[in-house]
């Protein structure tokens, strides 16, 4: 098992500096974002994909920092309607793909995507819970003219670069749970798409991960450390808490494709992505981690920093240290 971390949360340093933080907090796997919702400034796509000389001197830097390079980030919404958004994501993910199989990397992490309602439709639109047989046209459309193609078109990628594409189970995504991730697996007949088994989003759903992990068994590929506390609050607005608000231009937001923006947290909120061990304790993580390294002992678990109360090295720092502390206890 390779416990590292996630390098968004750097892209502000240097690769070089990154991997030499991630070294001296301990860890020994790194995963590099390739494109989708965020920049790549810690990888050179068009170069990989064209030199051997760059690949070697790319993988060079891992090697000199004793961390192995564990899989590429492509996290985005490669089914998105609106056209400046959704083939721009859908071509980083084939690009991460075949960079990942030239590189030798066989993990690509990715979201399953959410498509619009119906044909024509230029927004994103989640249907659950679809009691309404009117969602389950929505569904319908979705699922059969929409993702089954594509990810039938991306295993086939991923199988012939011999990568194994781990996708996120994300709310507001049609893939965000065991039993859908399960629908994507059997509907497009896939053997190189599985599960990135990321617990923070399956908290709030009320979802246990170590129970998902069992379940999914050998279709866990990859796994991220992220860790959710569900407040007080939470109680009143529940886990649907709706109360996100726009940021202004003028604060900077954070673009996530096209003319779109993530939005403003509330300051309330019914729950919070954490620092490993700020959500969930010890004895949670060395289950979690034993769960995974049943299903495979050589499976990389990366954390990924998105606590707001600490800065980038501090956040990565108290998740290091209860990861490797869950570690030990698990024996692992």
């Amino acid at each position: 098992m390779k416990l590292g971390a996630y390098t968004a949360c750097l892209d502000d340093k240097p690769l070089p500096e990154a991997l030499k933080i991630l070294r001296e907090l301990g860890l020994t796997g790194a995963e590099i974002n390739a494109g989708g919702f965020r920049p790549a400034p810690h990888i050179p796509i068009a170069r990989l994909r064209e030199s051997v000389a760059a690949r070697e001197d790319y993988l060079g830097q891992f090697e000199d920092a004793g961390i192995a390079l564990t899989g590429l980030n492509v996290n985005g919404n490669p089914l998105h309607p609106d056209p400046e958004v959704g083939p721009r994501h859908a071509d980083d993910l084939r690009q991460a793909i075949i960079t990942a199989g030239l590189l030798g990397v066989r993990r690509v992490v990715a979201m399953s995507g959410q498509p619009a309602a119906h044909p024509g439709g230029t927004a994103p639109s989640w249907a659950v819970i679809p009691w309404d047989s009117a969602y389950l046209d929505v569904l319908e459309y979705q699922w059969r003219e929409v993702a089954i193609p594509f990810w039938t078109e991306i295993d086939a990628l991923a199988r012939d670069a011999d990568v194994k594409v781990c996708i996120e189970m994300h709310p507001h995504n049609l893939v965000f749970n065991p039993a859908t991730l399960e629908r994507l697996v059997t509907e497009t007949g896939a053997t190189h798409v599985g599960a990135e088994m990321d617990p923070s989003h399956l908290f709030w759903q009320g979802i246990d991960p170590v129970a998902a992990v069992e379940h999914l068994g050998p279709l866990v590929f990859h796994a991220a450390a992220k860790d959710t506390r569900i407040n007080d609050k939470c109680r009143v607005y529940g886990v649907l808490d709706d109360r996100f608000t726009r940021i202004p231009a003028e604060e900077n937001p954070l673009g996530i494709g096209g003319r779109y923006t993530v939005t403003r947290w509330p300051a309330e909120s019914s729950w919070d992505f954490v620092a490993v061990g700020r959500g969930h304790d010890q004895d949670f993580w060395s289950r979690f981690l034993r769960a995974l390294h049943a299903v495979d002992p050589d499976i990389a678990v990366n954390i990924e920093h998105e606590d707001e109360e600490f800065d980038q090295v501090e956040g990565l720092r108290r998740s290091a240290e209860s990861l490797l502390a869950a570690a030990a206890a698990a024996g692992l």
